[in-house]
């Protein structure tokens, strides 16, 4: 079953995408201050799933007009999608099957991995004993945008996606329309590994989908420094022994490109679409093969996928 309606949760996007340490991230702009400001007034008096009182009229006619304005100024020339639109076959294949010879050419690609490794040795797994990864996150945010992509990639090496659906970032945020996906009625299935998708937020920053009672306390006990950069999207937990640090890489990359043509630049370990996808997706494998034990040995005795787990078994663990 699909998670169910929410009682609302405060939508946040994570920035950056700086290597830690240290936390560099790109600063705020003025249009998030603002979102900031109308979206979180006692943001520290409330739990973290209740939402602020939405904005009054003469306010939203304000915004619809300011979105207008950035609008006509920073369209990305994209034609984004607005409701959960079928991926073509030739998009999903990109992404799901990049090839061995891709995933290997660009190894870790320079790329910082953006994981924290925890400090406790005990592997969360489901009923059936396997290990559980889990995301939350929203539509509308362009840094899940971007980060839907790596984990796209690397858990269809573990198992298969279906009824994935494209889906554009909202307009009137950093990184407009960034072409992205949605887990949103889909499905995951596979031998090694349990995924649990939670979309709070649709791309209009309407309430979509709640957490269940697990995923609410990993996410609340997670979702903050150290473990975190700060609290926001995307979240991504890895069976207790991962969580992202922050978004893996700048969305900014993305912009103006179509699904169409990332999946192309897919193809080309030189590209900088490509480097950052591949390298965080690789990224990623490597840190749910430590949570799974190597398997399958198929997926996780790669050289390039022994080579990235060096690396995060290297990193100072952080929590208690």
């Amino acid at each position: 079953m699909p998670p169910s309606r929410p009682s609302p949760v405060p939508p946040r996007s994570r920035t950056g995408s700086s290597p830690r340490p240290p936390a560099a991230r790109r600063p705020l702009t003025k249009k998030q201050r603002r979102r900031q400001v109308r979206r979180f007034p006692g943001a520290s008096l409330r739990p973290w799933w209740q939402r602020p009182p939405a904005l009054g009229g003469g306010a939203a006619g304000v915004v619809a007009a300011i979105v207008v304005i950035v609008l006509l100024i920073t369209g990305s020339g994209v034609q984004a999608v607005s409701t959960p639109t079928p991926v073509p076959a030739s998009v999903l294949a990109a992404v799901t099957n990049p090839g061995l010879k891709i995933l290997t050419d660009v190894g870790d690609g320079g790329q910082p991995g953006q994981l924290s490794r925890l400090s406790g040795s005990t592997v969360l797994k489901d009923s059936s004993g396997k290990p559980e990864v889990i995301f939350v996150g929203a539509e509308y945010c362009p840094y899940c945008a971007a980060e839907r992509w790596s984990m796209i990639m690397a858990l269809s090496r573990f198992g298969t996606f279906t009824g994935l659906k494209e889906m554009s970032s909202e307009s009137n945020d950093v990184d407009p329309d960034t072409s992205t996906f949605t887990f949103v009625d889909s499905r995951y299935s596979s031998q090694s590994i349990d995924f649990s998708s939670t979309e709070l937020y649709d791309r209009n920053d309407n309430p979509l989908q709640s957490p269940s009672s697990q995923v609410e306390q990993i996410y609340t006990t997670y979702d903050q420094p150290p473990y975190t950069a700060s609290n926001g999207f995307p979240f991504l937990y890895i069976a207790g022994r991962f969580v992202l640090y922050q978004t893996s890489y700048d969305p900014a990359v993305l912009q103006g490109l179509s699904w169409k043509d990332i999946a192309s630049d897919l193809s080309n370990p030189d590209s900088q679409v490509t480097v950052d996808i591949v390298g965080n997706a690789n990224f990623l494998t490597a840190a749910i093969c430590i949570a799974t034990g190597n398997q399958p040995a198929s997926v996780c005795g790669t050289s390039v996928i022994t080579s990235t787990e060096t690396v995060l078994n290297s990193q100072t663990t952080v929590g208690s």
